[in-house]
């Protein structure tokens, strides 16, 4: 029996963040607050941190409840932090000043060790309170990597200090176009918005109190209209205007090099020139500085080659460095920008176009189009998150029938829960090199945080029960009967969800 009288018993100051975790969790959602103490000898929840399990199993912890302490025990920091959200998860959903739990004992450990969240800011921008929001609904489901999509041809959103037009000028669009692309019209409402670099530092702190690591996103060579539209000079074509997309209707001036109104993919991509590389290195040492992730993210998906065949001056670089075409010019891109942030101590994710003409020699696949890309690449003996549209897809439709618009596709929480991010085609040899997987949330139909909880709701709580329990251990009518208290803790939490799309025949 949990009340205000229990007493949090935190060893070492570590312990102390999951303590304050778990302490403002139940003073939001349940009115109390409990005292932190070193050391008490009745009614308490002890957060300890040692090892118990063996290498390897660092996300690992243990839990004993009995009428009259709770006990959890990580294998690291993180681990403890793990046994309290399974705490949480083991609380009643109405309020009350006396919480009621299972006694239980819990030996508890993740299948996979990459376990993430993806946040698309650059069509619609979220502001900082939800991004934290949205840190926290990751750390409920214990999940450690939030991959922040920070720059697109709609938007760019983090402040670059030595360069000053990336959000004077490219983080703002005229319009944005209404309904389905290339839609019906056009709001001719300024979109606007972009994090500077002192709210980025708060964030990761925010989300490395929660374990998590923020994964920074900077997309190149492609969806890059945004930081061309800031500064021309990074367009193989920097006097041609920027093309508007059929049957798109434009809002405000048209002239020169202006951030995409609406969606899709477009031709202007990065030049690789020497300007290009010394602009996208300035920008990394800066991102560099704000992430203390080992992972840069670098995009790579994508790119049209279309101005780089016209460009006379790519055509004589590929002649000049060998190359066999413009596939192998984006190999060429991606190489010498992972060489660079190699050189500094970081590895780069991209997308699994990467792998066209060449994969950069340390790079990590993330997959998207299906699980090809990262089955190639655990062959070649490169790590490799899982991401394949068909499974982890949060923009797609949850249900035949949605009440508001989405991007298309029907990705209902059946085949959430059912995905198996190790591909049959991957022996036990390769399978090592899947680090796990994570969801997509690509915004461009979701103007609002609320259609973003809409969206992820309840089909994060799958996919966290996908990367974390153990393939044996998982039965769909189990989950759904669970489901139904989850539904209750989305209401406690004032989350918006959709409690429809649960049957693939629904």
């Amino acid at each position: 029996m949990i009340s205000s009288k229990t007493v949090i018993v935190a060893d070492g100051e570590d312990a102390k963040k999951s303590a304050g975790f778990l302490n403002d969790y139940f003073n939001e959602f349940y009115g109390i607050k409990l005292k932190i103490a070193e050391k008490t000898t009745s009614n308490f929840i002890r957060l300890t941190t040692k090892k118990l399990f063996a290498e390897g199993m660092n996300d690992a912890y243990s839990m004993n409840v009995s009428p009259s302490s709770i006990n959890i025990e990580g294998n690291t920091h993180g681990a403890t932090f793990y046994g309290v959200q399974t705490l949480i998860q083991l609380l009643p959903v109405d309020k009350s000043e006396k919480l009621k739990i299972p006694a239980v004992e819990i030996d508890d450990y993740p299948r996979f060790k990459y376990r993430g969240l993806m946040l698309d800011v650059g069509r619609h921008f979220m502001p900082v309170d939800f991004v934290k929001k949205y840190i926290d609904f990751i750390a409920l489901h214990k999940m450690n990597r939030f991959h922040w999509h920070l720059t697109e041809d709609q938007g760019w959103r983090i402040e670059i200090k030595k360069y000053p037009k990336l959000t004077e000028t490219g983080s703002c669009r005229n319009g944005t176009i209404i309904g389905h692309h290339p839609g019906n019209g056009n709001d001719n409402e300024k979109n606007c918005g972009y994090y500077t670099q002192e709210q980025i530092k708060d964030v990761v702190k925010y989300a490395a109190d929660r374990y998590i690591t923020i994964i920074p996103e900077i997309e190149m060579p492609g969806h890059s209209s945004a930081a061309i539209a800031a500064y021309p000079q990074l367009s193989c074509f920097p006097d041609e205007k920027t093309k508007i997309a059929k049957g798109v209707t434009w809002s405000g001036d048209s002239t020169g090099k202006q951030v995409q109104q609406s969606w899709g993919v477009y031709e202007d991509v990065y030049c690789p020139s020497e300007y290009t590389f010394n602009f996208l290195q300035d920008v990394l040492d800066e991102v560099m500085q704000l992430f203390p992730s080992e992972y840069i993210h670098i995009g790579g998906d994508e790119c049209p080659k279309s101005n780089w065949k016209r460009s006379a001056f790519c055509q004589n670089l590929i002649k000049e460095k060998g190359l066999k075409d413009e596939e192998g010019l984006q190999s060429y891109f991606i190489q010498r920008i992972e060489k660079y942030l190699n050189s500094k101590g970081k590895k780069i994710i991209g997308w699994d176009e990467i792998l066209e003409g060449g994969i950069a020699p340390n790079a990590t696949i993330m997959s998207w189009r299906g699980e090809s890309g990262g089955i190639a690449a655990a062959k070649q003996h490169h790590n490799v998150i899982m991401t394949p549209g068909s499974y982890v897809y949060f923009d797609h439709a949850q249900s035949k029938k949605e009440d508001s618009l989405t991007i298309g596709g029907y990705l209902p929480l059946e085949t959430v829960y059912n995905y198996n991010p190790f591909p049959a085609e991957l022996d036990s040899a390769n399978q090592k090199y899947v680090l796990g997987a994570q969801a997509n949330v690509w915004t461009e139909y979701m103007s609002n945080p609320d259609k973003v909880e809409y969206m992820i709701f309840p089909r994060l709580s799958a996919l966290s029960e996908v990367l974390w329990s153990q393939k044996q251990d998982k039965n769909f009518d189990n989950f759904l009967s669970r489901l139904q208290t989850q539904y209750h803790r989305y209401d406690q939490w004032k989350t918006k969800y959709n409690a429809k799309g649960i049957h693939k025949g629904e």
